[in-house]
């Protein structure tokens, strides 16, 4: 579900600021990434699955190992997100139950539309963000969008994404409102994403189908972070795209 759109000139890596790779369950995971207030991640896992066999968040990579809904979540919270909101549809009530049993701070809600696509998922997630306060009252400023079929993208991905973001001068609230950025790939824009709030109401109106926020990115000038040292960005459809697969 990669957007696979050529990238205007990428933004060089920096291996300081590059925190040891996660690209497998089992793997050592990176220190965590200090908390950035105000800035939540966003996870769409609410297909079904059917070149999977069944929904994406119930698959685990590994026997024993974390389903990708769980390792996404992780990702999140560990590459600096201020906490977690699921987008949950196929099977919500089994992935709900997963979710919540993480003792993070996550919640999940359901999209009432999910079978449209990713767009769908994305409309009902940021409605969700616009109504979640978080501490002292104050609004999300800003999210991290992953999908939960992208077992090889770690949270080095998103600390990277959020680093940079802070470097362009996003660091303060009205800062991260007006943020937009997304990872890349070997020359190839991919996930994960970040949406400063300002963006949320356009982005809404142009998130249909599987396309998200797609064609937003592509009428918008945005940050691009080359993740390419990281992961492969490439996202999981079937049983023998799966690690071992």
């Amino acid at each position: 579900m990669t957007d696979g759109m050529p990238l205007a000139p990428e933004v060089p890596p920096d291996p300081d600021s590059a925190l040891d790779a996660l690209h497998a369950p089992g793997a050592n995971r990176p220190e965590r990434r200090l908390r950035v207030p105000h800035v939540r991640g966003l996870v769409l896992a609410a297909g079904s699955g059917r070149r999977m066999g069944g929904p994406k968040a119930l698959v685990r990579t590994e026997v024993g190992g974390p389903t990708l809904v769980e390792r996404a979540v992780n990702v999140l919270v560990d590459g600096g997100c201020d906490g977690v909101t699921v987008v949950v549809g196929a099977a919500s009530g089994e992935v709900r139950q997963i979710v919540t049993c993480l003792g993070r701070d996550v919640d999940v809600i359901e999209s009432p539309f999910w079978q449209e696509g990713m767009g769908a998922s994305l409309r009902s997630g940021l409605a969700a963000l616009v109504r979640t306060p978080r501490e002292g009252e104050s609004t999300v400023a800003a999210t991290v969008v992953l999908l939960v079929d992208l077992p090889d993208v770690g949270s080095d991905v998103v600390a990277r994404l959020l680093d940079r973001a802070a470097g362009q001068g996003a660091p303060a609230d009205p800062g991260w409102r007006a943020a937009l950025g997304r990872a890349a790939y070997a020359g190839r824009a991919g996930h994960p994403v970040l949406l400063g709030r300002d963006h949320w109401e356009d982005v809404v109106t142009v998130a249909v189908g599987d396309h998200g926020a797609r064609g937003y990115f592509r009428d918008h000038d945005h940050l691009l972070v080359d993740c390419s040292d990281l992961a492969t960005g490439r996202d999981v459809d079937r049983p023998e795209d799966l690690p071992g697969g």
